[in-house]
């Protein structure tokens, strides 16, 4: 049974952007704390306290996972976050305070829209505000969303606008849940279908043109490829599992991506999954983590239809083909 991310409990999700600046974040928060784990398979992640989620470090849990824009800039806004949950008596308790523990992945947006406004301390503690008063996640051009766009081998010329999607579903007692960012050098398919939805237009952008092929075509270094890349995702689900196994959930999760997006994983690119545990159901690690792909393929799919175009950058909802 499908279901809305913001049915599963034990998590709020609170976004912020700017329109103008065409960037912004999406917060995750757990006031108790969530287990978690990551898996980072890009070649250029920007990001912050990610090795707490090692399974070699002490921290058990995070009180906050940030996906935002801005690229390294933007990592700023995770002390937003941790001052919003400080002054409400949230994090590790070290005697003195109360040290929330908050993570961030970011992308790279800088060339969309200004690129001297980034995610900061004040956007991401308004985005922790609203994810605990007023949660209002919603697809689309919206949080760390706002910013993205995929197919951009040629450069932005030829890209297309993206957004932030999400999918759930309810199977029995376990629900399992994923939001992307969806900001990609290659291309965006329908894993069900096969058919390319999203990624490198032609010059008159009457249609596609295959990014893999282009690559084919030359094998010469191609000096910098780093023009507004890296997907960012969170996999939640609301069964019992440590530290470690969620971060074989969150690699297995990747399966998504990799049916979903062709090329991936490039050097280019720093495409990153958390997985958070969130409560105490039994299920079984493998199942949750096919599963995590095939929901984390749902939401890439939702990042396309429910973007619209911005920063004239045509969304495919916009297009005629």
């Amino acid at each position: 049974m499908n279901i809305s991310v913001n049915e599963i409990k034990g998590i709020r999700i609170g976004q912020v952007e700017n329109n103008e600046a065409a960037t912004g974040c999406t917060v995750f928060i757990s006031e108790r704390g969530m287990r978690a784990g990551l898996d980072v398979r890009g070649g250029g992640p920007a990001s912050r306290d990610s090795q707490l989620l090692n399974p070699l470090m002490a921290a058990n849990v995070v009180h906050g996972i940030v996906l935002a824009g801005g690229s390294a800039f933007g990592l700023d806004a995770a002390g937003g976050v941790q001052a919003y949950l400080e002054e409400h008596d949230i994090g590790f308790d070290v005697g003195v305070t109360k040290v929330p523990l908050v993570v961030q992945s970011d992308i790279f947006d800088l060339t969309v829209g200004d690129m001297k406004v980034r995610p900061d301390r004040e956007m991401g503690y308004e985005a922790a505000r609203l994810a605990f008063e007023a949660p209002n996640y919603r697809d689309g051009n919206f949080g760390a969303g706002v910013g993205a766009t995929v197919g951009k081998y040629c450069g932005m010329d030829t890209c297309m606008k993206t957004g932030v999607g999400s999918y759930a579903l309810r199977l029995g007692d376990l629900e399992i849940g994923a939001v992307v960012v969806l900001n990609a050098l290659g291309d965006i398919f329908d894993q069900k279908s096969g058919k390319k939805i999203a990624g490198l237009l032609n010059e008159d952008k009457t249609g596609f043109r295959d990014t893999l092929e282009l690559m084919r075509s030359s094998t010469e270094v191609v000096e910098n490829k780093f023009t507004a890349n890296t997907t960012v995702g969170i996999v939640m689900t609301n069964a019992y599992f440590e530290k470690a196994q969620l971060c074989k959930i969150a690699g297995m999760t990747h399966d998504g991506y990799a049916r979903s997006i062709n090329p991936v994983h490039t050097s280019a690119d720093g495409d990153s999954i958390y997985a958070v545990s969130l409560g105490n159901v039994s299920a079984d690690q493998d199942v949750v983590g096919v599963l995590a792909a095939e929901v984390m393929c749902e939401a890439i799919r939702c990042a396309v239809n429910s973007a619209g175009s911005a920063y004239g950058f045509p969304a495919l909802r916009d297009l005629g083909f």
